[in-house]
């Protein structure tokens, strides 16, 4: 993949002397498969979510796998704000600063950033006529699907993986997040889930003794600097949450390294007859897969605020445009009973920016309510992939909308599990996914070439 820089306008949606400040925004661009211009061979391209490119490229296999059979240009888009693509002289303290700065982040101006770039790409590398299909996950399976519906000229066709597009304003309830984190440790194992379900109080209870945040310690091998026994409950929050989005069928290393089926393992941990009564033995057995697979940590830090990926963006996102509502549990739930609250996040978020969050202003700016009525009239040529065991799947799209705008739908499924490299491991369903897809995409392709034909004829 070799590295290159576009010079990017700050603002696409106002005429001020300010809004043509440019930055230089980074894509990765890999033409080893490319059947060039003159055969108008296609270019994929990939929208880049909130981190930084190469890491989502690294775990974008889908797209390096299928590049030869479709001789396809690869592209990889890193959105603005993130990684090396920083506004204001690429300095990210400045960019950061306050939200006069980080107002330019935003969903609509991501988008308008690769339209942009793809056109001047294309007009470059004198393949006007190459058809463009735009691929993401997660946050960059939502840009990818809104691409599609927003920039129809440019994108003939979109994957969006575990894209929760519906995830917004009464539309998916805010309890369906954390049912089916807890549905995927149920089904693994009843006393794993109880054990889990049951930990938050014992957790509360020795805190509250008397040393018994030394016990918790202790138990937990948390370092000792690090005193913050409060932030206990987020850490383990944090290992079963992560760990169900990436309870792939193959070991990964997306999150962090962790064997095949993590959930399963962490189950083991839990119901391990070794350990016998000790909750806190069995729970340090489960975290200890999601932060310590690879065995190296002596203790925990609960308190370490590294940000490998370049995240801290979305910080942000999530308190102007991204309300998406997750953390509401009803009595069921393996996490500590809870309901949703938007006056909550708008408190932080005005404590944090100084700002009020826009809860309506997506689903107004790409639609999602009446999603199937109102894509069938003008949308076309969307996968939704989705797998059940990913917790962002009861946001997703999980019927056809018509013949052009499939839902692919896998039990057994994880985030993006389907943009993952293919390995031997990889289970038939997963496998099928897959063909499906190739299949979808071939007939985008020979639809535009047809009618190609037809037009110069």
């Amino acid at each position: 993949m070799k590295k290159k820089f576009f010079t990017q306008i700050l603002d696409h949606f106002n005429f001020h002397p300010q809004s043509y400040q440019t930055f230089q925004q980074r894509y990765l661009i890999n033409d080893k498969y490319w059947g060039g211009p003159k055969n108008n061979s296609p270019i994929f391209v990939y929208t880049g979510n909130e981190g930084e490119i190469e890491w989502f490229a690294q775990n974008t296999g889908f797209l390096f796998d299928t590049a030869p059979l479709f001789k396809a240009l690869l592209i990889f888009i890193e959105h603005r704000f993130y990684g090396k693509s920083i506004p204001f002289g690429g300095d990210k303290e400045k960019a950061y600063s306050n939200s006069t700065t980080l107002g330019y982040l935003s969903s609509t101006q991501a988008l308008a950033d690769y339209a942009t770039l793809i056109i001047d790409l294309k007009h470059n590398l004198t393949a006007t006529d190459s058809p463009v299909v735009v691929f993401g996950g997660s946050y960059g399976g939502m840009l990818a699907a809104w691409f599609r519906l927003k920039y129809p000229h440019i994108a003939i066709g979109a994957l969006a993986s575990s894209a929760p597009i519906l995830n917004f304003e009464n539309i998916t309830s805010p309890y369906s997040f954390n049912n089916i984190i807890t549905q995927d440790f149920r089904s693994e194992s009843e006393n794993c889930y109880k054990v889990i379900k049951g930990s938050w109080q014992e957790i509360e209870e020795t805190a509250a003794k008397s040393g018994g945040s030394e016990i918790l310690r202790k138990a937990f091998r948390i370092c000792k600097n690090d005193t913050s026994v409060g932030s206990l409950g987020g850490w383990l929050e944090t290992a079963y949450i992560y760990t169900a989005m990436t309870d792939y069928p193959t070991p990964s290393n997306f999150l962090n390294p962790l064997p095949a089926f993590p959930v399963k393992q962490m189950c083991k941990a839990i119901d391990d007859p070794k350990t016998g009564n000790n909750t806190f033995e069995k729970l340090y057995g489960a975290a200890n897969i999601y932060y310590n697979y690879s065995g190296d940590a002596t203790c925990f830090n609960l308190d370490d605020d590294s940000d490998p990926h370049g995240l801290g963006g979305w910080t942000w996102q999530a308190c102007t445009e991204m309300i998406l509502p997750t953390d509401g549990n009803n009595a069921e739930s393996i996490f500590p009973e809870s309901v949703w609250n938007y006056t909550d996040r708008a408190e932080i978020c005005k404590y944090i920016f100084n700002i009020e969050p826009r809860p309506n202003w997506i689903t107004a700016e790409f639609g999602a309510h009446n999603i199937h009525r109102v894509l069938k009239r003008f949308g076309s040529n969307i996968i939704f992939f989705n797998g059940l065991r990913d917790p962002w799947s009861g946001g997703g799209v999980l019927k056809d909308i018509s013949k052009s705008i499939v839902a692919i739908v896998a039990k057994e499924g994880a985030h993006h599990v389907d943009l993952r490299f293919s390995t031997n491991e990889d289970p038939m369903w997963l496998q099928e996914v897959r063909r499906r897809e190739v299949h979808i995409i071939s007939k985008w392709l020979s639809q535009y070439y047809h009618s190609l034909v037809d037009s110069s004829n």
